[in-house]
């Protein structure tokens, strides 16, 4: 089945590794972006060792954790006090888990994984927007149609894809999000050394450095109603995250000042609910567009990158399309569900009104659910 065609909906990191996984089993690829040009946009990228195994696997790990940052510790404060609450050992990880822990902003991700699958022999177009789907015939926005043997929707949480498997949109999780890069200058030294997160009733604070630590990844988290905009580049105000986070420790407020005003966006957190089936015959979903989740965890990427290569080994080890499509289901459903329901949960945990802890007296975290053990590599599948 290795010469079976695989169209790929969606040139996010998901879609991406997916791409590359399948050009290394032989089989031919086409990725199907939206966008003019292959250009992430957004911020950080938290690549934890389940992840970056799934790179291990495909020979780019290095490369990756080169453009990244690996941290040696990250720490979770009080939202007023700024007190340490919990500290987290992180520079032990390619020698107890056999992988790098990796922070890296998408674009850097996003190239790599571009040009790798340039080079392996992938098709990539762009300005190719899928606005239908049928059966495994891609229709275009221009009306053009792109045939293959398999399809695989992996074009996130808004998927048209999706459409064939149910009817609803994405729902609005309560969440709203600011995010901004900043120049590390020495108000911000120790706040980059130390990453990690700030942590209060109904609002969370989270930083992490990129690019030779040079840039300071910075995401504000609340519970907000009333707006619901859902998108990477919507324009931020300044005044509008002082009040939010009016009364937050002083280096929470150092990080909101050293924002310059009309260089941060807000976006509206949507999610999905689990699908039941993610395959029908030979179309299945892969990363959000499967399991669209909140980003509470950092499995997001994760789980897409896990998703592509169990898709690509077990298509290489069936007889049939729809054989390999079930076998990747079938390895697959359980934990990525698994995943989506802790990732809410954890946001209702972390932004709890426990004034001491936060819900840290029964932490449930990537540690202790055991996540960073999983290895998509070798997985049964």
């Amino acid at each position: 089945m290795s010469k079976a065609r695989v169209t790929i909906v969606g040139g996010g990191i998901g879609g991406l590794t997916a791409a590359i996984a399948l050009l290394d089993r032989g089989f031919p690829v086409t990725v199907l972006e939206s966008a003019p040009a292959f250009a992430e946009v957004g911020a950080g990228v938290t690549l934890a060792p389940n992840a970056m195994r799934g790179y291990i696997h495909l020979g780019i790990a290095e490369a990756i954790a080169q453009a990244g940052v690996e941290p040696t510790r990250q720490r979770i404060q009080h939202w007023a006090d700024g007190r340490v609450l919990r500290t987290v050992e992180r520079g032990d990880m390619r020698a107890r888990q056999g992988a790098p822990y990796v922070y890296i902003h998408r674009a850097d991700l996003h190239a790599i994984l571009v040009a790798t699958a340039q080079q392996r022999g992938g098709r990539l177009l762009t300005s190719a927007g899928v606005t239908a789907v049928e059966g495994t015939t891609a229709i275009l926005q221009d009306g053009r149609t792109v045939e293959g043997d398999i399809l695989i929707g992996a074009d996130g949480v808004k998927s048209v894809v999706r459409r064939a498997f149910e009817e609803k949109a994405p729902h609005f999780t309560g969440h709203v999000a600011w995010r901004a890069l900043v120049p590390v200058d020495e108000a911000l030294a120790d706040l980059t050394s130390w990453p990690g997160i700030h942590i209060g009733p109904q609002r969370m604070v989270l930083r992490y450095p990129m690019r030779q630590s040079k840039i300071l990844n910075l995401v504000f988290f609340a519970r907000q109603t009333g707006w619901t905009q859902d998108g990477w580049t919507i324009p931020a105000s300044r005044a509008d995250l002082q009040e939010t986070f009016a009364g937050w420790a002083p280096e929470v407020q150092t990080m909101i000042a050293s924002i310059r005003e009309g260089e941060f966006y807000k976006w509206a957190i949507n999610a999905r609910q689990p699908l039941p089936t993610w395959v029908q015959g030979r179309v299945a979903l892969l990363g959000d567009a499967a399991h669209g989740m909140t980003p509470f965890l950092g499995q997001g990427a994760a789980c897409a990158i896990e998703d592509a290569v169990v898709l690509a080994r077990a298509l290489a080890d069936s007889a049939t399309p729809e054989e390999g499509l079930r076998r990747y289901e079938a390895a697959r459903h359980e934990r990525a569900t698994f995943i989506q329901l802790e990732l809410n949960a954890n946001a209702d945990r972390m932004q709890a009104e426990d004034t001491d802890l936060f819900g840290l007296r029964a932490m449930r975290n990537e540690d202790t659910l055991g996540l960073f053990d999983y290895d998509c590599a070798t997985v049964p599948v």
